[in-house]
């Protein structure tokens, strides 16, 4: 027999067939041919497992013997004869006989056949109907829930194309069915990492093992604005025989719940960001370093640019009302980006005074005391939000697609602005971000408030304090002196320390240092007015023990004040120095290399009345030092007294250094930044 070739005319080039699908062999779709007299002419393997005979005891044999129960034999011939007669084949069900003796429900297709010879034959396709009906449901079932479930289903081949799309994968993104036959799987996704879930799938058709609930987000071509999430899982599909046919993707549109996540995820960052402000802005009454804070709290977690601005007027504490549409002088105070960006040069360093005019957005932010909210910056809003054209230069560069002011209020003052740009972060100020800054900038506006009230209240009292102490002359007849006054840090107010130096009769120099317990404007004035008793008592000439028996009785007519002081006084003539203390730390002599605490007699504080106060006189040779002072230089919170008073001693072991950085010395070695006393320092050497 002659072979027919194809193509090129070589055997081993033929045509590739498609591949077989498997489904028959599912069905065992079994073959039989009768001829007229109802003798099996034909009988496949099939044949065998649907019905249990072989070939070899079907062939020749009536089929009805084999097949039909006595009770079914003339259905069964009149079907036989109407086939062969007419022509018509039949369909149905019938029940057939198995060889084990039990009866099997078949489904059967008929039809005549005729050879070359004219012979007629009848030929029955059977299959078991019970298999029949479960793939038939099988089928019907598929294709229901393909079609009609909220899930998205694509099948694809093993090249990772589509073979079917369901209806709900058209929704989810937005292209029809027949866009995406033949097209490939990364064509068609809308996320960034197309090529890694391509991959995934790709490893699935490998291995067999299916990857479920694979999160991804994207923006679909029918919602471009807005992201959206899915959920994917990949199965590979194979027929019985192990062959790979491609593979199932399902898609979960998770898009509510991925907003659901995230809202959440933003309300626990909001409240850990005001949580953390609670705790970081205000630790101190410092203005600038308030808004120093308020800035890097809300520097990168809401904006990438972040500035604050105070009226220079409500920072003097001399807010005046001014019409809504005028200029306002603001001070910058703080500055801070997330990342380099020239933005910082478009905004005002801190430090330095600007003036907005009325239409500037910041200005409109005070006047109103609203937030203003530009949710999508263009060109043309640039000039109401830069101090001038270079700056908004500067920020269209630096790529500001969104701005957001928020006033600072406190006590129904508006005080300030705290000022938001977003450069890197893609997503626009919202009104959660609103809600928010407008959170942030209030708890910083009290703080910023009662800084600026301190400072004012503070700035006063000092300026009262140091107006009250003495401007001398460092010059005095067998002694040179020095002195410093330091105020507490901003966490405390102005106390009543203070020293005299007091030149007296005959030479004499009376040296005093005394503290009024208490701080504030009240302390300071009381010291003021001991001050001037003291100098008054000294002017008369008094023994140090009658100048403290006097301010004695002088402070116990003040309201409610306690006041330490030590008095001395030096004659040259004699080189004796007479000294009476009232409650006070010990003045330290330094004599040669070895510096001393003057173990004075005890004696209560001024204003506590009735006490008789003693004095201690001692030599003062050239070259000694006398150095008196108040507790605030010595004591701590941390510390004993008796440890510091051995530091104090350790940084006079040189009595020829210069006296003025013998003063710098101890206030730079014995102070810390947040000591909460004031110090009064007077240093006397003998010439």
């Amino acid at each position: 027999m002659a072979v027919e070739s194809f193509g090129t005319g070589h055997e081993d080039e033929r045509p590739e067939l498609p591949r077989s699908t498997g489904l028959l062999d599912v069905l065992s779709v079994a073959a039989v041919a009768l001829d007229t007299r109802g003798r099996v002419v034909f009988w496949t393997p099939q044949a065998e497992d649907l019905f249990g005979y072989t070939a070899e005891e079907a062939l020749g044999e009536s089929a009805t013997r084999l097949l039909v129960r006595p009770e079914h034999l003339q259905a069964v011939s009149s079907l036989f004869t109407e086939v062969l007669e007419t022509g018509r084949g039949w369909a149905g069900a019938f029940p057939v006989r198995h060889k084990d003796g039990s009866t099997r429900l078949t489904e059967f297709r008929t039809m005549r056949l005729l050879d070359d010879l004219g012979d007629v034959y009848a030929l029955g396709i059977a299959a078991d109907h019970t298999l029949l009906q479960r793939v038939e449901t099988d089928l019907a079932l598929c294709e229901q829930l393909v079609n009609q479930s909220p899930i998205g289903l694509a099948l694809m081949d093993p090249d990772l194309r589509y073979l079917l799309v369901n209806p709900a994968l058209e929704r989810i993104d937005g292209i029809p069915a027949e866009d995406h036959i033949g097209r490939h799987l990364r064509e068609t996704l809308p996320f960034p990492d197309a090529d890694t879930v391509e991959s995934a799938l790709r490893q699935v058709l490998t291995t067999g093992t299916p990857l479920i609930d694979q999160y991804h987000v994207g923006r679909p071509p029918a919602d471009p604005e807005h992201d959206h999430a899915w959920s994917l899982s990949f199965y590979r599909l194979a027929d019985p025989g192990g062959r790979i046919l491609g593979a199932a993707v399902s898609v979960v549109d998770v898009t509510e719940r991925h907003r659901a996540a995230a809202e959440a995820d933003r309300a626990r960052r909001r409240l850990a960001l005001i949580a953390e402000a609670s705790t970081r802005v205000g630790t101190t009454l410092d203005v600038q370093q308030t808004a120093d804070e308020l800035a890097e709290i809300a520097a990168p977690a809401l904006a990438d640019v972040v500035a604050v601005d105070v009226l220079d007027s409500a920072l003097a504490c001399r807010r005046i009302r001014k019409p809504d549409n005028g200029p306002e002088l603001f001070r910058a105070l703080a500055l801070k980006a997330a990342h380099p960006t020239v933005a910082e040069r478009a905004a005002d360093p801190p430090g330095d005074l600007a003036t907005y005019d009325g239409d500037r957005l910041v200005t409109l932010c005070v006047h109103t005391g609203r937030p203003v909210l530009v949710r999508y910056v263009r060109a043309q809003d640039l000039p109401r939000i830069a101090r001038d054209a270079e700056a908004g230069a500067l920020l269209a560069r630096a790529g500001v697609h969104s701005y957001l002011a928020v006033p600072l209020i406190a006590h129904g003052e508006v005080i300030g602005a705290l000022d938001l740009k977003r450069t890197r972060n893609p997503a626009p100020f919202d009104d959660d971000d609103v809600v928010l800054a407008g959170e942030l900038a209030g708890r910083a506006a009290v703080a910023i408030d009662n800084a600026r009230w301190f400072q004012s209240v503070r700035n006063t009292a000092l300026t009262l304090q140091r107006s009250l102490l003495p401007d001398h002359s460092t010059h005095h007849t067998g002694l040179e002196v020095a002195s410093r006054y330091q105020p507490a840090q901003a966490t405390s107010e102005v106390g009543g320390d203070w020293y005299d130096v007091i030149s007296l009769a005959d030479d004499k120099t009376a040296l005093v240092v005394g503290d009024v317990m208490g701080n504030g404007i009240d302390a300071a004035a009381t010291m003021g007015r001991l001050r001037t008793a003291t100098c008054a008592y000294a002017e008369l000439d008094l023994a140090p023990a009658e100048v403290l028996q006097h301010l004695d009785k002088v402070t116990c007519d003040l309201e409610h004040y306690i006041v330490t002081c030590l008095y001395a006084v030096y004659d040259p003539r004699t080189r004796r120095c007479t000294i009476a203390n009232a409650g006070h730390m010990p003045p330290a002599l330094v004599r040669g290399d070895s510096p001393t605490l003057l173990d004075l007699p005890a004696a209560a504080p001024l204003g506590v009345g009735g006490i008789a106060f003693e004095a201690t006189s001692f030599e003062l040779l050239p070259g000694d030092l006398l150095v008196l002072y108040t507790d605030g230089l010595v004591e701590t919170r941390q510390h004993p007294i008796d440890d510091r008073l051995d530091v104090l001693l350790s940084f006079l072991d040189e009595p020829r250094r210069p006296l003025e950085e013998t003063c710098d010395l101890l206030l730079h070695g014995l102070r810390h930044p947040d000591d909460h006393d004031d110090v009064a320092l007077l240093i006397a050497r003998a010439l």
